[in-house]
């Protein structure tokens, strides 16, 4: 074989070589340009417990460097926004989708529908309807932050417990999953029977005044006080889905010259729902962290966009916990809590 030919033969070989050097680098980079994608729904954007959640999402989707949309319902209990969110994320690659519920029953063939095509779901704050709807739950033990507040205001009333007058001011006729939880740990706390667990309404016992709902926000919160006082003017324990509709429940309250005779609680522990707290407004409230809800569910999508796992619950119950605490300035024996100057420093961290 001529030099020539050898030449001509080498260099293209090279030149192959080079190509399919080229073609792998090609392929390598775009495999790695493929950015996770990661969807967060809420049940509403105005909500100042969403807007934390977004804010926690967002931080911990930049430091893992990965794509976050964010969707969110009109208002609370619009569960077709919520549907169309999901198909939107299903479409645009999601690899995890993130949501608070708004309607945790109706919502779950849809959530079905993701699971089916690989994505993983997480529920915040609230569970579906079955839990296992979703491959896993990081939530507040909403259980637990209705029955610390119950048990504050049994402590607080003393032997006026024994013939208190309660009104209940919950979320939504629908009952989701954390209204109904929030409800019952209350009047399990305060000691009040319980007779079907996963249902808000069904007491036998006089003191309860009623229950009216809110759908989560301040106007709604003021009409179902006043509804309730119209129905029992003697009511002297209330309790709140959240501290939106304790702030409604207090100017109905303050209208009729009854905030200095009622103990209002609730559970949330946002900024303004601690400050109330500290003005003497709010008598206990149940703090939780939806900041770190949602960091906790970007990092589980990383995790299982990398590696295939998937989030585990805390050992001994079937969602993963993210803690609760109970915050007054007018602390009882036996029930731990912090005040709310110190409080002020952890809102929803």
């Amino acid at each position: 074989m001529s030099r020539t030919v050898i030449s001509n033969a080498l260099r293209r070989l090279t030149l192959a070589l080079a190509l399919l050097s080229a073609g792998v680098l090609i392929v390598a980079t775009s495999a790695s340009a493929q950015q996770i994608v990661v969807g967060l729904i809420t049940k509403t954007d105005t909500n100042p417990f969403f807007v934390k959640m977004r804010e926690g999402a967002a931080a911990k989707a930049k430091e893992a460097g990965v794509k976050l949309l964010t969707f969110a319902g009109k208002y609370d209990g619009d569960n077709q926004s919520q549907v169309e969110a999901v198909e939107s994320l299903i479409a645009a690659g999601a690899k995890g989708i993130l949501i608070t519920p708004s309607d945790t029953a109706a919502i779950v063939p849809t959530i079905k529908k993701a699971r089916d095509a690989g994505i993983l779901v997480i529920a915040l704050d609230t569970p579906l309807n079955p839990i296992d709807a979703a491959d896993q739950t990081f939530a507040t033990d909403n259980f637990k932050a209705g029955e610390l507040i119950g048990e504050w205001a049994k402590a607080t009333l003393g032997d006026k417990a024994a013939v208190a007058k309660i009104a209940l001011l919950d979320l939504s006729p629908s009952q989701v999953t954390v209204d109904v939880l929030r409800d019952q740990g209350f009047l399990k706390g305060f000691g009040v029977d319980i007779k079907d667990a996963s249902h808000i309404g069904d007491e036998s016992d006089p003191r309860i005044a009623g229950h009216d709902v809110t759908n989560g926000a301040e106007e709604g919160g003021r009409t179902a006080m006043e509804n309730l006082l119209q129905k029992e003017p003697d009511i002297n324990v209330v309790y709140t889905i959240n501290e939106p509709a304790a702030a409604g429940a207090y100017q109905a309250l303050k209208a009729v010259g009854k905030d200095r005779d009622v103990l209002l609680v609730s559970v949330d522990g946002g900024c303004p729902g601690v400050k109330n707290v500290k003005a003497g407004v709010i008598g206990a409230t149940s703090m939780q962290f939806p900041l770190l809800m949602a960091a906790k569910g970007v990092q589980a999508v990383v995790e299982f966009a990398k590696s295939g796992k998937k989030p585990q619950p805390t050992p001994g119950l079937n969602f993963f916990d993210t803690g609760v605490t109970l915050i007054t300035d007018k602390p009882v024996p036996g029930l731990p809590s912090i005040g709310s100057d110190q409080a002020l420093g952890k809102c929803w961290g």
